[in-house]
């Protein structure tokens, strides 16, 4: 079964109620706590990945806090995940290279991982945002 980490749903869950304020809106991380109903320290946590994966941008001082990046619309469900889980693979010999086996099934498993992959670029954060 392919699963992503309760870490990785945290982040989705941050980053639609951001996303719904608007990308310029500043948060910060006891306030989406406050909101969202999640433990601070996880948020901290989540707040960090996001921000070093590209998604978020930091902004210091008193008033500073979380920002989108860049516009909901643009960013994909694939960079989200990738950021917080790396490389989406569905198996060990679904990754570019194939396994050190290099057995006959790896290049299916790369198709479909392939076309994971593809879904998820395809499904931004508005989308998901928006129904």
């Amino acid at each position: 079964m392919l699963r992503i980490t309760k870490i990785t749903d945290y982040g989705f869950i941050l980053l639609a109620h951001m996303a719904n304020q608007g990308k310029d809106e500043l948060h910060n991380a006891k306030d989406l706590s406050a909101a969202i109903g999640i433990p601070l320290p996880t948020v901290s946590k989540v707040l960090k990945i996001l921000t070093q994966g590209g998604i978020l941008r930091s902004h210091q001082g008193s008033k500073g806090g979380y920002s989108l990046a860049k516009e909901a619309t643009v960013i994909s469900a694939a960079e989200i995940i990738e950021a917080v889980e790396g490389p989406v693979a569905i198996t060990d010999c679904s990754s570019a290279d194939g396994c050190e086996r290099n057995c006959p099934i790896s290049p299916s498993w790369q198709r479909v991982n392939t076309a994971v992959i593809g879904a998820l670029e395809g499904l931004t954060l508005d989308d998901m945002t928006n129904g």
